[in-house]
């Protein structure tokens, strides 16, 4: 399969998302992991479109200068880009906003940050009602694979209604080896063409960079070598639910430190997030866990001492948490993506009963797909009860429209299992329809 080999050509769909974004919005925010391509985004890809002027605040000059007079910093061309403006925090933030406040046109400014915005503890300046904020993920499969820009858009056809089976490319579907070789090599730019010895000390440095520099510089944090630790738990806890106390238990950390210092930092620098739970009140006992991922399936399959020969080994127990991981990983750049167009959000589903559904896809409106992932290339008809169920139940609300069910799998078939239910193979998350 073709993965890109210049990570400065490679285009990204967030492109096209700033541009529309700068022609709404006075600031434009980029949010994104350390790694994922932010720099190359804004400086190689739209700095020469739009003009105006660049500036990272990794360089320590211009942090200085930005830190010691940031209003007279911005005082240059614009757009205005920053890179890295979280190193310059709240004062930057506010000669950002004054200067707009004066002049109300959009496209003034672009941001870069490695850290989610609105939940940095050390910024209290949000600049409500001028910034559009997008995220930038490591790169998508269609990305990486160089598909081109109809690829990566599964959801929203899902959830158009429409046909789906006649649009997947048969002949270009990954075997069940290549899926797991995509696992491990993850979607970070400067990852994705190294062997794996190279890798693995890709992902030690990135681990102990993030943890050890990014951390501290956005929180007070004691411990912070702890976070590693944590982080290896979280590998081992993928696509399970995260109950605070059984974590905190098996790391000997209190848990409401955990609950409220580490996990919010690991998910503040991009390297875990959480699917919330889903219950639309249809039945009366649910969940209430959040079900635990990390942002990248190379870095994950990383800490758990993963390749693509010990995932292939039949007794591996890991391999399903990954694909699964894989998948929630594209869906969620996904929604990044056609945020604007869809507005949809992720969640997962399980009854105290045990119907279990791995994502819940919800619109707005109030269009649900479910979505569930397994590692077998022969999906089954019980692999669909749970998904049939959930039709069943939403049919009897007048609020809500069960789309259709999907069983994601490491085959290359494409069959009905029911009305609205479909097996798909995985994929057709990041192929372009033919």
């Amino acid at each position: 399969m073709k993965n890109a080999t210049n990570r400065h050509v490679v285009p990204r769909h967030a492109v096209n998302q700033v541009l529309a974004a700068l022609r709404g919005s006075r600031v434009v925010l980029c949010n994104g992991p350390r790694q994922a391509g932010k720099t190359t985004l804004v400086r190689d890809l739209l700095h020469p479109r739009i003009g105006g002027t660049f500036a990272t605040l990794d360089d320590e000059s211009e942090l200085a200068a930005c830190l010691a007079d940031p209003r007279t910093f911005l005082d240059r061309p614009r757009p205005v880009i920053i890179d890295e403006f979280q190193h310059a925090g709240d004062r930057l933030l506010r000669a950002v906003k004054a200067l707009v406040d004066e002049d109300t046109r959009p496209g003034q400014f672009i941001l870069t940050g490695s850290t989610r915005f609105l939940t940095l503890p050390n910024i209290s300046e949000s600049l409500a009602g001028r910034v559009q904020i997008i995220d930038l993920w490591p790169y998508s499969q269609g990305e990486a694979q160089g598909l081109g820009p109809d690829a990566d858009s599964l959801l929203p056809r899902l959830l158009d209604a429409g046909p789906i089976g006649d649009s997947i490319p048969h002949d270009r579907l990954p075997t069940r080896r290549e899926y797991l070789d995509l696992v491990c090599t993850g979607g970070y730019p400067e990852a994705v063409n190294l062997d794996q010895a190279a890798r693995r000390a890709f992902y030690r440095n990135y681990v102990k960079t993030v943890t050890m520099r990014d951390v501290p510089e956005i929180s007070r944090i004691r411990h912070v070598e702890e976070l590693p630790r944590i982080l290896r738990m979280l590998a081992a806890a993928i696509a399970q639910e995260i109950k605070d106390s059984d974590l905190a238990e098996s790391l000997r950390i209190d848990r409401r430190t955990l609950r409220a210092n580490y996990l919010p930092l690991l998910h503040t620098v991009y390297l875990a997030f959480e699917l919330p739970p889903w219950s639309r009140n249809l039945v009366s006992r649910v969940s209430k866990h959040p079900k635990n991922y990390l942002v990248d399936t190379g870095l994950a399959s990383h800490l758990l001492g993963m390749t693509p020969e010990r995932l292939a080994e039949p007794t591996a127990q890991a391999t399903g948490a990954l694909l699964e991981c894989l998948a929630v990983n594209e869906l969620t750049r996904q929604v990044s993506r056609f945020a604007d167009a869809i507005g949809v959000t992720l969640y997962h589903y399980r009854s105290h009963g045990g119907a279990e559904i791995d994502v819940i896809a919800e619109t707005d409106d109030g269009r649900v797909v479910g979505i569930e992932v397994k590692s077998t290339t022969s999906p089954r008809s019980d692999h669909f009860a749970h998904l049939a169920a959930l039709r069943d139940r939403l049919d009897g609300l007048p609020d809500m429209e069960f789309v259709r069910g999907i069983v994601l799998h490491t085959g290359t078939g494409i069959h009905g299992f029911g009305e609205r239910l479909e097996s798909l193979p995985l994929g057709a998350l990041w192929f372009p329809p033919c």
